[in-house]
């Protein structure tokens, strides 16, 4: 019986989570993805390697990502991904994601933390096409080197699709999010955008950039420059 009362109540507490947002908390929730990538990256001996951001194909972001202490696989939270555009300089729309379950690492505990995981190559963005998609299943994902100057020089990281990080409690590190399952949140992406769209046609630039996501591209093109040649 208590089994089934935490089950119950996780269950409870994540649908709350994932309830329809107004655009105000979506708009939030964009400028919350933005700071947290320009606080992770600006410290100098930390943050994401500079080569692998020049290398991204694509940048996720999931600030606040909750955890109930009391149950294994009990994480969500929601926030966005973008694609490099099609000519390699800028980005696409954001696309707003959820993300849940799976084994985020010791770190987190319980409470929250900020996740960041960079796609490494078309495989790895086509993945992101998916009603729902698991990180690790088909895709190879691990935990990213930290330091704005490291390099990613293990051949595990360098075949990995997927790199991630997560911030808990002022600490800043690569996790893995193996078996966490990520799917487009597509009634924030409907209040964003003003109709029903998929995550395809955001992700492969069909859809316009909202002005209000300015901070979040200031802080992509800071420190996720374009290359200086097409990127596909």
């Amino acid at each position: 019986m208590r089994i089934f009362t935490l089950g119950v109540a996780i269950v409870a507490v994540s649908t709350m989570a994932f309830a329809g947002d107004t655009k105000q908390q979506v708009d939030q929730r964009i400028d919350a993805a933005a700071n947290v990538f320009q606080e992770i990256n600006s410290a100098a001996d930390k943050g994401i390697p500079q080569n692998l951001l020049e290398k991204a194909e694509c940048v996720g972001i999931i600030p606040g990502m909750k955890r109930a202490g009391f149950i294994v696989g009990g994480q969500y939270g929601k926030g966005l991904v973008v694609c490099r555009a099609q000519n390699g300089k800028g980005w696409t729309a954001p696309s707003m994601v959820k993300m849940e379950g799976g084994s985020i690492g010791l770190q987190i505990g319980a409470g929250e933390t900020d996740v960041v995981f960079i796609v490494m190559d078309d495989s790895g963005m086509k993945s992101l096409m998916q009603d729902k998609f698991t990180i690790g299943g088909n895709v190879a994902a691990m935990a990213g080197p930290v330091g704005r100057s490291s390099s990613a020089d293990t051949d595990a990281q360098m075949s990995a699709k997927i790199l991630s990080y997560s911030r808990a409690h002022g600490v800043f590190a690569g996790i893995t999010l193996n078996g966490s399952t990520m799917r487009p949140d597509q009634e924030d992406n409907r209040i964003l955008y003003g109709n029903r769209v998929s995550q395809r046609e955001i992700l492969t630039g069909k859809i316009r950039p909202p002005q209000d996501a300015q901070p979040l591209y200031s802080a992509l093109d800071k420190y996720a420059p374009a290359k200086n040649t097409a990127h596909r």
